[in-house]
């Protein structure tokens, strides 16, 4: 059987402020495209469908379509709830999805519950464990002492274990939204640890045929049989240089064939800029920008007014600006920005800093009250005195 894993498709979130529904349908489409140009059997999408617990109605609209268009390629979809959905309203309708060829996994009871895939060489057992929030599943899990991500998904996985045992050991795939030993996050994904320790072992997935991750966003190998998929579209500008992807993941009898790595196109690239306002707006060697989304450090002397419109008349889709003195790091002590410097020098950029560069006249007063300033000596209470 051949599968596509997939992930973290956090369908609503927005850019820096800019709706992102557009970028997402494309690449949606794209897994569709990919999904019939590789006769892909099932899709494994490992939570975090949507971006926020209560999705808006376009962003459901857009998820809907992408569903039906990966089932229109040909191939039957499992899903589990992660961090960011609403389990209760991402599988409120499971049953009845799942007649037609949409299986969610959004709950603990689930994970006991496979679903069923079969081929040539018989039963497949897919399970799926949504993200499991630890002082909310240990109970019903039956470790009422667990308080970490590991002891949860260890009681997750023993069920598996046990109900695979009795369905004479077929082969196997896990869904599972967490964050493995070993994984390496790109500062896009939310914190998932409400107290305790949030990462897994890598080891508690020994004797799956396959485990397709999600929650980290980039594209990673953990073990042959281990992977994230990452998420199919850059959600951070530390994501810029990523070439985001699927897996095509293939069983035979044995269990694992071969996992090859399917790259996403660009729907739209980012980049960081650096420059004044005037020569970002203006220098030829920033022509490959002007459809990316654009984050901007302005080094101007003094912040410009209105920059990130400015901007924007030639890159349509800036979505940041950071104005960085020219001067430096403005964090720095004050005393280690001076040390060194002659007197004259340190009074000349508290004048700049504070009202502008000084003229030569300015300098030439402030040079000759410094110089009185050294020569002249303290007067003591005792001169006083004997002056009077």
């Amino acid at each position: 059987m051949r599968m596509l894993h997939t992930s973290d498709w956090h369908i609503g979130r927005t850019f820096h402020g800019v709706d992102l529904l557009a970028d997402q349908a494309r690449s949606l489409e794209a897994i569709a495209e990919i999904v019939a140009e590789e006769r892909v059997e099932a899709v494994l999408l490992p939570g975090d469908v949507y971006d926020r617990s209560i999705p808006s109605a376009d962003a459901i609209a857009v998820c809907n379509r992408g569903f039906e268009a990966i089932r229109a390629a040909g191939a039957e979809i499992v899903a589990t709830s992660g961090n960011h959905d609403s389990p209760t309203r991402l599988g409120a309708l499971g049953s009845f999805a799942a007649a037609g060829g949409l299986h969610l996994r959004t709950t603990v009871a689930d994970v006991r519950r496979p679903v069923s895939l079969s081929d040539e060489f018989g039963e497949i057992a897919c399970y799926g464990i949504p993200y499991l929030e630890p002082e909310i599943t240990r109970a019903e899990l039956e470790v009422p002492q667990a308080r970490s991500h590991a002891e949860i998904l260890d009681a997750a996985m023993a069920h598996i274990r046990a109900d695979l045992d009795r369905r004479g050991r077929p082969r196997s795939i896990v869904l599972a939204h967490a964050f493995v030993v070993g994984g390496e996050a790109t500062g896009s994904e939310r914190n998932i640890s409400v107290g305790g320790v949030e990462t897994v072992p890598l080891g508690a997935f020994g004797g799956i045929d396959y485990v397709a991750l999600g929650h980290l966003h980039s594209s990673q190998t953990l073990s042959e049989s281990v992977r994230y998929s990452g998420s199919p579209l850059p959600y951070s500008f530390a994501e810029r240089s990523h070439r985001k992807a699927v897996w095509i993941v293939d069983l035979d009898g044995d269990g694992l064939k071969e996992v090859v790595r399917r790259d996403l196109p660009r729907v739209r690239g980012l980049s960081r800029l650096s420059g004044t306002l005037e020569e970002l707006l203006a220098d030829p060697a920033h022509a490959a920008a002007e459809d990316d989304y654009v984050s901007a450090a302005l080094t101007d002397h003094a912040r410009p007014v209105d920059a990130l419109r400015r901007l924007r008349t030639r890159f349509p889709h800036a979505v940041h600006v950071d104005w960085e003195r020219p001067e430096g790091d403005p964090e720095l002590r004050y005393r280690e920005r001076v040390q060194g410097r002659r007197d004259t020098d340190v009074a000349r950029s508290f004048l700049a800093d504070v009202r502008g560069e000084p003229s030569p006249g300015e300098m030439q007063w402030m040079e000759r009250a410094l110089v009185a300033a050294v020569a002249e000596p303290e007067a003591s209470p005792a001169a006083d005195e004997l002056s009077a």
